[in-house]
């Protein structure tokens, strides 16, 4: 008969919607009362529940699914063929951008805590759309590059922290807001920026100079500005191209192709091409990494961010499903197997986040130790807590079965998001070898980070054999090069364990320790050793406000 309904939908868990995200995730809001000073902590916690509950929302999830859905579209030309090269955004990212903005996502510089409730946000607003994380992290790390120059930072900084989003191209004298993106890498290098070919010529105007060549990657083509490297007289040196110039004409800035990416598909990755484009010099001739390396900081603490907002994703979703789907005469949640991986991710999420916001507070401290201590941590972190990403994401997913597997769920977006952070800014192996640099060349910055692993000495014998490990790993510097990524990893792991044992419940920390630091682990997730108090470790991790 017509009408006649062919099944009863039960045995469904709700979407995971209307719920406060920041409120939701004890460990964020633990790192955040940790680490942000009193006199705004009431504030900071108003502030990032109010962000939280607008990213659970079901609309904004849905137009998380709409930017991704309609990525962004290439423009060379307008209908006369006239050359235009502008990106053209579904309404939904425009929506979201301005939402990150507004959120103070760019503007970490200049306030209390700055960094820590940047830094939250940040992990909160990755869960909600990832792809618009790339112009938010690209303006928010251009400020200290900027710094290097007054005069830049005085035109540009305060547009870059605005609170408003003004998305037209206008002369930047023009605008309330700006966005920043950046262009390092070119076909022939890589992450090899001493190899770049795009030349840059003097002109008269003190401190201009046009720039001929490309960039294989130009992150945020849509930007008001860009910070690129290019081949002055002296050397590589870094520069500000901005996208319309201050008589309102537009720059050279030709937009070859956008790339066809894995994930990521809201965000616009573009090829471009520079002949004759206006560029103000940015810092001194032939300082150009110099210059740009506290840009590329910023944002690679960033990617260590979004890494670990992926991931809190992700475990949120899985934890979310087994509370509300039933198998085999029970909750998923309550069967040992299935809590022993949700446990055994939790504690990948919750080590991710305690570790990227104390480096947070490293920016916010600004003290000679904490800067010393970043020049090392920042590079492990990033390597590691990148690598831990995909993993994390793929194992979330085979929580829901099939279901993950479908789009619907939203898993295959993280799945396909979960490489990204560990390419961007230099892959694995580029950051494993910085730490080496910092090692070899800086030795401050090992005495900060060891100093930092010291704070929880004698709390945890596993965690103080594993230090000692990682002494002995030190102490043998012959082809050391062919170890840098297990360096990476150690000192990773025994931050994050000293980091959990002085802070994160002692269920957390316990197993933590015993399977991180060791031994007692397989090479899969929910492999967990079954004394541990699992059934706490999955309800911390629960999203529930």
């Amino acid at each position: 008969m017509a009408g006649t309904p062919t099944h009863t939908v039960t045995n469904q868990p709700p979407p995971l919607v209307g719920y406060d995200l920041f409120s939701a995730d004890r460990a964020l809001v633990a790192a955040v009362g940790r680490h942000t000073g009193p006199e705004v902590l009431d504030e900071v916690r108003a502030e990032l529940s109010l962000l939280g509950r607008s990213a659970g929302s079901a609309q904004l999830q849905e137009w998380g699914v709409q930017a991704n859905e309609h990525p962004p579209r290439l423009r060379t030309h307008d209908r006369y063929g006239h050359r235009i090269d502008e990106v053209d955004f579904h309404p939904a990212w425009h929506r979201l951008l301005g939402k990150g903005v507004s959120a103070g996502l760019t503007a970490a510089w200049n306030r209390p805590s700055g960094h820590v409730r940047r830094a939250a946000g940040f992990l909160i607003w990755t869960q909600v759309e990832a792809g618009n994380c790339c112009p938010l992290s690209m303006t928010h790390a251009a400020v200290p590059a900027l710094r290097t120059d007054p005069g830049l930072a005085a035109e540009w900084e305060p547009r870059l922290t605005s609170t408003l989003y003004d998305r037209e191209l206008r002369p930047a004298a023009q605008k309330s807001s700006a966005l920043f993106g950046m262009g390092m890498t070119e076909k022939q290098g890589g992450s090899d920026v001493r190899a770049n070919t795009t030349e840059a010529r003097p002109l008269a105007e003190p401190g201009a100079y046009a720039l001929t060549g490309h960039k294989w990657f130009c992150s945020a083509p849509m930007s008001d500005g860009f910070l690129v490297l290019a081949q002055a007289p002296a050397g590589l040196t870094c520069f500000l191209v901005p996208r319309v110039l201050p008589d309102g004409s537009r720059n050279v800035f030709l937009l070859q192709r956008l790339k066809d990416k894995l994930g990521n598909r809201s965000n616009a990755s573009a090829e471009v091409e520079f002949a004759g484009t206006w560029a103000r010099r940015v810092g001194e001739e032939g300082r150009g990494v110099r210059t740009i390396i506290e840009m590329v900081a910023a944002t690679r603490l960033d990617c260590a961010l979004g890494s670990a907002g992926l991931m809190r994703q992700a475990v949120a979703q899985a934890i979310h499903h087994c509370t509300y789907r039933e198998a085999f005469g029970g909750r998923l949640l309550d069967k040992p197997l299935m809590r022993n991986v949700l446990a055994d991710l939790a504690l990948e999420s919750e080590a991710a986040t305690t570790l990227a916001l104390r480096l947070a507070a490293a920016y916010d401290d600004g003290g000679e130790q904490e800067r010393a201590f970043l020049r090392l941590a920042v590079p492990a972190a990033k390597y590691w807590i990148t690598k831990r990403c995909a993993p994390v994401a793929v194992e979330a997913a085979e929580c829901l079965g099939g279901n993950g597997y479908v789009e619907e769920s939203g898993l295959p977006r993280l799945v396909r998001e979960s490489p990204l952070n560990s390419v961007w800014e230099g892959a694995g192996n580029v950051q494993a070898l910085d730490v080496l640099r910092a090692l070899q060349r800086e030795p401050g910055a090992l005495d900060a980070c060891l100093t930092e692993i010291g704070r929880a000495h004698g709390a945890d014998h596993r965690l103080d054999r594993a230090v000692k490990d990682l002494f002995t790993e030190l102490a043998d510097l012959d082809a050391i090069e062919g170890r840098a990524r297990r360096l990476a990893e150690r000192l990773a792991l025994v931050l994050q364990g000293s980091l959990l044992v002085r802070h994160a419940p002692s269920e957390v920390a316990d197993a933590f320790c015993a399977s991180r630091l060791g031994g007692d682990h397989g090479a899969s997730f929910g492999t967990l050793p079954t004394s541990l108090d699992l059934e706490a470790i999955v309800e911390r991790a629960r999203p529930i406000s």
